[in-house]
């Protein structure tokens, strides 16, 4: 005998999750998109997707928007960094402390582009069509504004007409911001 078993061991299975676990990564996944750099950030990432919407090709696209997102999150961490920097601790440290921190207050830009980029990434790998792929990256940054509307109103109470009338103001507002946000760059 080799002591190796004969039979091929079967694959250990993921435990099974249960729904008050499901729905709270989805509510912490949900706080993570209300802040204010994930919001700006789901704009953002939405007009720069509108814009590179005339690059060559797919790849093109998906490269100008994740750069152009990562540069902005860059700037947005070097302004926090130096608004943020404590003038009493030794300046190495307090450099450092002030980075981590705005680095920490910025992440939820990086985020907003999750969702779009693999839209945009299936488009690459030709999963997609390539408008389809555009049409669902660039309505994705809406789709996550009517959500937050709706979960802010209905944390607030009242009735899911109220909900629904929050989501789609968010949503609205959020078009017009992207549409602008396209139209000055």
């Amino acid at each position: 005998m080799s002591g190796i078993d004969d039979e091929p061991q079967a694959a250990a299975e993921p435990p099974e999750r249960n729904p008050r676990s499901m729905l709270k990564d989805a509510a912490l996944v949900l706080r993570a998109y209300r802040t204010e750099s994930a919001i700006y950030g789901v704009v953002l990432v939405s007009s720069l997707i509108a814009i590179g919407w005339y690059e060559e090709d797919d790849l093109e696209v998906l490269g100008f928007t994740v750069g152009a997102m990562v540069v902005f999150w860059l700037a947005h961490v070097y302004a926090g960094t130096i608004s943020r920097e404590d003038t009493g601790s030794p300046r190495l440290r307090a450099i450092l402390v002030a980075a981590r921190t705005s680095a920490a207050h910025t992440s939820g830009m990086l985020l907003a582009m999750v969702l779009p980029t693999i839209f945009l990434l299936l488009a690459v790998i030709d999963v997609l069509d390539e408008y389809v792929a555009y049409y669902l990256a660039l309505w994705a940054g809406t789709v996550v504004l009517a959500v937050i509307g709706w979960f802010s109103a209905k944390r607030r109470g009242g009735h899911w007409g109220w909900w629904l009338l929050s989501a789609l103001v968010t949503a609205s507002l959020g078009i017009i911001m992207i549409w602008l946000g396209s139209l000055v760059h």
